[in-house]
């Protein structure tokens, strides 16, 4: 039985690279051999055409899980990248925290799902939608770590305090076990003041906290999802993809 870990990849603010992130270090991990699950939470389902699965293709997704109109086994996808399965996301997932806003253990429907289908897999990412949600919060109640992307700027910084003490109430209330696994610098761009000032901050008072890596502003990156796949399966020689695997093996070593 494989000891599987699951991370939520969360951030409340928007165009902070965290689909990006989900995508490319699933892609990376796969590519050195682990078995990954992607989970798409976003109604946006930015995910799902990142690795090319088109909108218009009628797979279940996990909306029918959250519902309970299927078992989880039932929307997993193998994906054409090696190692790599999926389970898509569309528009009607942004209703699900009306539909089971009144359900006992509302909190706890993700976790129960995953918990049948974990041990299959080395590693589980959850890509979570820009909002503190219910449905975010049924991801890291499943969750064993977070990673927050962030870039370098005033207004990442301000809601970094504010993600934190979501994450921690929902270690006093719902999950013990989480934990941040780290903080992940996005769209970096050293010739940047602002991009030195702000990572000094965060590594002076966070410390292990913060990922070795960064991740570059690339245009490969920006590129990979209108081809359907992940950068190192676009472009693997390009700084983006180089820094994902570093990402990668980054996370490995724990």
């Amino acid at each position: 039985m494989r000891k599987s870990k699951i991370f939520s990849i969360v951030n409340q603010k928007g165009g902070v690279g965290k689909t990006t992130t989900a995508v490319n270090l699933a892609a990376s991990l796969a590519f050195l051999g682990k078995k990954i699950l992607l989970i798409d939470l976003d109604a946006q389902a930015n995910s799902s055409s990142g690795i090319g699965i088109k909108h218009n293709e009628r797979f279940l997704t996990l909306y029918q899980v959250l519902k309970n109109f299927n078992s989880i086994e039932d929307v997993v996808i193998k994906t054409a990248f090696p190692n790599l399965n999926f389970i898509p996301s569309n528009l009607k997932i942004s209703s699900i925290d009306i539909e089971i806003s009144n359900l006992s253990q509302r909190e706890r429907i993700l976790s129960c799902s995953i918990s049948k289908i974990r041990s299959q897999y080395d590693y589980i990412f959850i890509d979570c939608p820009p909002s503190l949600s219910l449905l975010t919060m049924n991801a890291l109640v499943s969750s064993d770590e977070v990673i927050i992307p962030m870039i370098c700027d005033f207004y990442s910084l301000e809601g970094l305090s504010s993600l934190i003490y979501s994450i921690k109430n929902i270690e006093d209330n719902f999950n013990s076990n989480i934990k941040i696994a780290g903080i992940l610098f996005t769209m970096y761009d050293k010739r940047n003041r602002l991009t030195e000032q702000v990572e000094h901050e965060v590594r002076s008072y966070l410390g292990d906290l913060v990922y070795k890596t960064n991740i570059p502003r690339n245009i490969k990156l920006a590129e990979a999802p209108s081809y359907g796949k992940p950068v190192l399966f676009y472009d693997k020689k390009c700084l983006g993809a180089l820094a994902y695997m570093d990402l990668a093996q980054e996370i490995m070593q724990y």
